[in-house]
């Protein structure tokens, strides 16, 4: 039997300052450095719950919904959903604060998929997922059919054999 952590244990909260470097001509975060902050806070979350080296698989669609300001604080929350053989996906929320206007709002949410490698660079198990609240549950129960989708559209599952894809699509 596979070990069981608790998903609350992979939390992640990471915080950074816009600066000028990190910024395009327009003053705003650029998106390749946005990708990046969520890249290290996924893997950070994946880390601890996989207690191992983790690399990135995949990156799910990744929508900009407002930019991000210079002299803007990002805050980005990631943690795991649910942990496969050697493979965990990871959701990441991130938010920007104005901190002079007193605002703050969700800029970006995207999952993320890593691997757990040992030091060979050779996949490795991780211990399953344990969900405990409302919100945890809900993300547990919806990473099999993501984790399908993504198979699919890489061409490593057949659509047919993605059964948790087509129960949603089943008229009764």
């Amino acid at each position: 039997m596979r070990k069981q952590k608790p998903v609350a244990d992979s939390f992640v909260i990471m915080t950074e300052l816009v600066l000028p470097n990190d910024t395009n001509t327009l003053n705003n975060l650029m998106g390749g450095r946005m990708m990046h902050l969520m890249d290290i806070a996924a893997a950070i979350a994946a880390q601890k719950h996989s207690n191992r080296i983790v690399v990135t698989a995949s990156v799910d669609n990744v929508s900009f919904r407002d930019a991000i300001r210079l002299g803007n604080v990002v805050t980005l929350q990631a943690q795991v959903t649910r942990a496969f053989a050697s493979s965990m996906e990871v959701h990441i929320d991130v938010w920007a604060e104005d901190i002079p206007n007193g605002t703050k709002f969700k800029t970006n949410e995207a999952f993320f998929t890593f691997v757990a490698v040992d030091q060979s660079g050779r996949p490795i198990d991780v211990p399953e997922a344990v969900p405990e609240t409302p919100e945890e549950i809900a993300f547990y129960d919806g990473a099999l059919r993501r984790r399908q989708l993504r198979l699919v559209l890489a061409g490593r599952m057949k659509p047919a054999e993605a059964q948790e894809l087509k129960a949603l699509f089943e008229l009764q």
